[in-house]
């Protein structure tokens, strides 16, 4: 999604109101809670029961105690309030339980569900959205979500069956009086009608507004030691300051909507409950209304009045809410990129779910016929009509300068993207026809910039197999020369590696990543520069054990040093997203080209580094 995508949909968003079809949506991760939920609200109908009781209790006592001023009866009386007192609490206790189960395991259950649709989604979604914008939505949304469905539902089935059960008991003692409280209901659904379409708005724009600010404190942390080198701290600070000061501007005119809201609601039932009052107390010196009465009417008037501000405020509640149910939704229907189809996934299994009993065995025999690609994003075709035929153990190298698209080819190859046109084959089959799981499981992948998961060093190299024992994960280690660095490490191979591996140099976490390949043992190998942050005698060091490991696998090398891909079988040179010539290394310097310019510039630097280091 791009940012102008995004502000489009921001402002789509503010202009939409209170959509049923949108919480409807909640449905299905409700259903497993349903007799849970179920019991919540009886529970709470309950205490409403009993809380409609008391000013009947109340009225009861006055006629039967005070008035008449004898007390024959009350100890029985005594015992049934208390018991009712006793119910109550018990009942609340029951429910505040059931309640914070009911968010704990539904804002789990968002959770898990927008974790395991993340792992589906394709590659082309990381690389457009932020991760502070995932965090929030993943996070803070359903926290929220949970909290809504957990509290303030119940709250809004106890109000609204307090105001229910007040207005019919009031109905049955004096219709006037009881009128004259429902007097105000028309004007409280005018009154919420007109802010709900506001309060909504302001409060998408709070959450975007969210998510940018925790994507500012992601990039912020995340990126602190280069702001510190680059010295861009006051650059950042402004950044940061103008975001917050954008949430802060929000939050202060959603906070204003409420505070209008809520003052109005509440100057309309205090207006209504003055009346009733005066017309009871007209009709009690009247002789119309017994003292007993009246005094169960006093008490209804005095306790609707919190419930119905109540049901204010959790409306206000939910309408805020929505954006963040249409967030989480707007992800978990977010369709991946590339898919494989349902006869694929009935044979091969999905991701999470694979059937690796029906996985062919894979060779490594990848074919481009007639392939023409562009990104989705693009307007122009990076390849077009183009053919390679890369038998199985052949080894690529792709060069080309920074930036001249030599990602494109592997990132088809190993189905990271689809062709536009064309197809490509593995072992003589559409890759397409085969699941990406099986394809993926079988390429070791080793990154320029590789990332390291917070653990152990041992934990970081056992991802690339997670049966794999110790001995084979130190026997991985020693084929990529990483063995005695680790052993100097504070705790050997049980060292911790840090956050991303921030505790390690960039050589040392290549060398990691590059056991972690190789333990796999995968048919297919991508080094993506994955020499280039390790000094030239660890290079040196782990030439040979490279050559060894890339016997009768076939491998793509994307490289900037020439002594990595002088051995290739075939070398693809890529200028400006295209490949402009191919061939192996004598063949490229015998044609003269920019190949053997760029060798020629390349080797000189080379010499002068190796002079220098001498």
């Amino acid at each position: 999604m791009t940012k102008e995508q995004s502000t489009s949909g921001r402002k789509s968003e503010a202009k939409a109101s209170f959509s049923p079809a949108v919480w409807a949506k909640m449905g299905p991760f409700l259903k497993p809670f349903r007799w849970r939920l179920i019991g919540i609200v009886l529970l709470m109908l309950f205490s409403a029961g009993i809380d409609i009781l008391y000013p009947l209790l109340q009225g009861y006592a006055v006629n039967e105690f005070i008035v008449p001023k004898q007390l024959n009866g009350v100890g029985g009386f005594t015992v049934f309030y208390f018991v009712m007192l006793t119910l109550q609490a018990l009942s609340t206790l029951l429910m505040f339980r059931s309640a914070l189960r009911l968010e704990m395991y539904l804002g789990r259950e968002l959770k898990k569900a927008s974790f395991v649709h993340l792992q589906e989604l394709s590659f082309s979604y990381y690389n457009a959205t932020p991760v502070g914008t995932i965090v929030a939505r993943v996070m803070n949304d359903t926290n929220r979500i949970g909290g809504v469905f957990a509290w303030r539902l119940v709250d809004f089935f106890w109000a609204f069956s307090y105001v229910a059960g007040s207005m019919i008991v009031m109905l049955f003692l004096n219709v006037t009086l009881a009128l004259m409280i429902l007097a105000i209901v028309p004007v409280l659904l005018w009154i919420t009608s007109y802010f709900q379409r506001k309060i909504i708005a302001v409060n998408r724009r709070v959450r975007a507004v969210n998510a940018d600010l925790t994507r500012a404190y992601n990039e912020g942390i995340g990126g602190a030691k280069t702001s510190k080198t680059l010295v861009i701290e006051e650059q950042n600070l402004q950044a940061f300051s103008q975001t917050s000061s954008d949430m802060r501007k929000n939050t202060i005119r959603a906070c204003m909507l409420n505070a209008l809201y809520i003052p109005i609601i509440t100057f309309f039932s205090s207006l209504s409950v003055a009346f009733v009052l005066t017309q009871g107390g007209y009709q009690n010196l009247q002789g119309v209304l017994d003292i007993g009465t009246l005094t169960i009417f006093i008490s209804y008037a005095l306790n609707i009045f919190d419930p119905i501000q109540q049901l204010a405020r959790i409306t206000s509640d939910f309408i805020a809410t929505q954006p963040n149910i249409e967030r989480v939704m707007d992800l978990l229907e977010l369709k991946p990129q590339i898919t494989d189809t349902p006869a694929v996934i009935a044979k091969y299994g999905t991701s999470l779910s694979p059937k690796r009993e029906n996985w062919e065995p894979i060779q490594g025999h990848i074919t481009f016929e007639d392939v023409t690609f562009r990104y989705p994003d693009g307007t122009d075709d990076v390849l077009s009509h183009f053919s390679l035929d890369i038998p199985a153990g052949t080894t690529v190298a792709i060069v080309g300068e920074t930036g001249a698209g030599k990602s494109t080819l592997v990132n088809l190859a190993c189905r990271f993207f689809e062709p536009t046109g064309g197809r490509i084959l593995i072992d003589g089959r559409d890759y397409r026809e085969r699941s990406m799981l099986w394809l993926h499981s079988s390429i070791g992948y080793v990154l320029q910039t590789p990332h390291l998961f917070s653990g152990t060093v041992r934990e970081n190299i056992r991802y690339g197999r997670l049966d794999a024992t110790d001995a084979e994960i130190e026997e991985a280690a020693k084929l990529v020369s990483a063995h005695e660095i680790i052993l100097h490490m504070e705790n050997g191979y049980d060292s911790n590696v840090g956050e991303g591996g921030d505790r390690l140099s960039t050589g040392e976490k290549q060398l990691i990543s590059f056991a972690r390949a190789v333990l796999a043992n995968p048919r297919i190998f991508v080094l993506d520069e994955a020499t280039s942050s390790i000094d030239t005698k660890t290079e040196e060091h782990i030439q040979t054990a490279i050559s060894t490991l890339l016997q009768n696998r076939t491998s793509f090398l994307i490289a900037h040093r020439l002594s990595t891909i002088r051995r290739a079988d075939l070398i693809l040179v890529v200028r400006n997203g295209r490949i402009v010539e191919q061939g192996s290394h004598h063949e490229l310097l015998a044609k003269g080209g920019y190949y053997h310019d760029l060798y020629k510039q390349q080797f000189e630097q080379e010499v002068s580094h190796k002079f220098l280091d001498a």
